[in-house]
């Protein structure tokens, strides 16, 4: 009997196999392959850039000629020398310190003379108005005067230092160009001269006056300070003189006060 039941339970079970397996659910299968790259974004065109106009060149206005001028065209610095001209001075009082040089040789009688001179001069000026200025000073000079007497006798030699006091003036002419005028009185040791206007190499013992006039040029600095060159003739071009001609002086100028 039991090898009749076991073929029979075989051929029942392998029966109901393909119904078991339909009626199970068959698990989803997911996709597992990588994603695909995106779309490469095109980029946009950039904006056409518009020409702008080059501005228009401004034209300088021609020069216009004066009097002054002709060809209305300015030299190199006088521009700035006119309109420190046209500058009302910032003081009425001013310091002007002046140094000279001067060196002359000449004949009296017989003998040969040379004289050098060397000085400084300092003032206080006053500003009348914006052209004229004046003022008083003192001086002081170093001269030596060496006599030459070839071979008729040994050379002799003056020296000595000299004090005195002076007044000047000035007048500005035209831009930075202006006249000067000075006078000296002067108390200096000279040469002595015999009666034949021949030097005897003693000194004596003077006053001297030295009429002084002449013109100069000024450079502005600034508003306190300036410089003058000054070109000036001696009035008194005597064997006394103290200031051979030209006289050449170089003056500084300083504002005080307010």
């Amino acid at each position: 009997m039991k090898r009749h039941l076991l073929p029979l339970l075989l051929v029942t079970a392998a029966a109901c196999l393909p119904t078991h397996r339909a009626l199970a659910q068959e698990k989803p299968v997911l996709q597992t392959a990588p994603p695909a790259p995106p779309r490469p974004v095109e980029p946009a065109a950039p904006p056409v850039a518009q020409p702008v106009p080059a501005p228009q060149p401004t034209q300088a206005p021609a020069p216009q000629p004066t009097p002054d001028r002709p060809s209305g065209l300015d030299l190199p610095g006088t521009r700035e020398s006119r309109e420190a001209a046209n500058t009302p001075p910032p003081t009425k009082f001013f310091v002007y310190s002046g140094f000279s040089l001067g060196y002359n040789s000449y004949f009296a009688g017989a003998a040969q003379v040379s004289q050098f001179v060397i000085g400084a001069s300092p003032a206080l000026g006053y500003r009348v108005n914006d052209r004229l200025a004046i003022g008083p000073g003192i001086t002081y000079s170093y001269s030596n005067n060496s006599v030459d007497y070839g071979n008729r006798a040994p050379g002799q030699t003056l020296k000595s230092n000299n004090f005195g006091v002076k007044a000047f003036a000035q007048f500005r002419v035209y831009q930075q160009f202006f006249v000067h005028g000075e006078y000296e009185v002067t108390r200096a040791k000279v040469l002595e001269y015999d009666s034949n206007k021949n030097p005897t190499g003693r000194g004596l013992s003077r006053s001297i006056e030295s009429p002084l006039l002449g013109a100069g040029y000024r450079q502005q600095f600034s508003d306190r300070a300036a410089a003058d060159i000054l070109v000036l003739y001696n009035f008194n071009d005597s064997f006394e003189s103290l200031y051979p001609n030209p006289v050449i002086r170089f003056n500084f100028l300083f504002n005080i006060g307010k």
